[in-house]
C-alpha cells in the first residue's frame, strides 16, 4: 500500500479509508486513521499467520509457495466477496468504477504475502528439530 500512494496508482482506491468510513459508522462516531492500519497489520501478521499455520498441512501443493498461493486466493475470493461489499465497495472493489485493477491489485498483494509466507513455513518445517534432553 505505501508503494502504491507513493507510485500514485489507483488514488481513488483507498480500503484503508473506506474501513475507517465503515468502522466510523459502525461505532457512530469518528475513528482515528491508525486503527484501520493497526487492524489490516495485526490481522495480516497475527490472525492470517496463525490460521495458514494452522490450514498448512491441509492445503494443496507440493510446495510452500504452492501452498501460499491457494490460501492467497482463497483470501483475495473472502476480500472480494465479503470484506470489499462490507467497507461500502462493492463486490471486488467494482463500485469505484475502477474496472477490475482494484481486484488485481488486492490479488498481488496478497499473492505476495501468501506465498512469501508459504516459502517461509515450508523452510522453517523442512528444518531438523533438535530435541531437547
Amino acid at each position: 500500500m505505501y508503494l502504491k500512494s507513493r507510485m500514485g496508482l489507483l488514488p481513488a482506491f483507498q480500503p484503508y479509508e473506506s474501513l475507517q468510513t465503515a468502522l466510523g459508522h459502525a461505532i457512530g462516531g469518528q475513528v482515528h486513521p491508525i486503527i484501520p492500519w493497526a487492524l489490516s497489520f495485526l490481522n495480516g501478521s497475527t490472525g492470517i499467520g496463525l490460521v495458514f499455520g494452522w490450514i498448512y498441512p491441509r492445503l494443496p501443493g507440493n510446495s510452500g509457495a504452492a501452498k501460499g498461493l491457494v490460501f492467497g486466493i482463497f483470501c483475495w475470493v473472502v476480500m472480494g466477496l465479503i470484506f470489499f461489499p462490507l467497507i461500502g465497495l462493492g463486490l471486488f472493489a467494482k463500485q469505484l468504477g475502477l474496472g477490475f485493477e482494484p481486484a488485481l491489485f488486492s490479488l498481488a498483494m496478497l499473492l505476495t504475502y501468501s506465498i512469501v509466507l508459504g516459502m517461509v513455513y515450508a523452510t522453517l518445517n523442512s528444518r531438523p528439530r533438535t530435541s531437547q534432553s
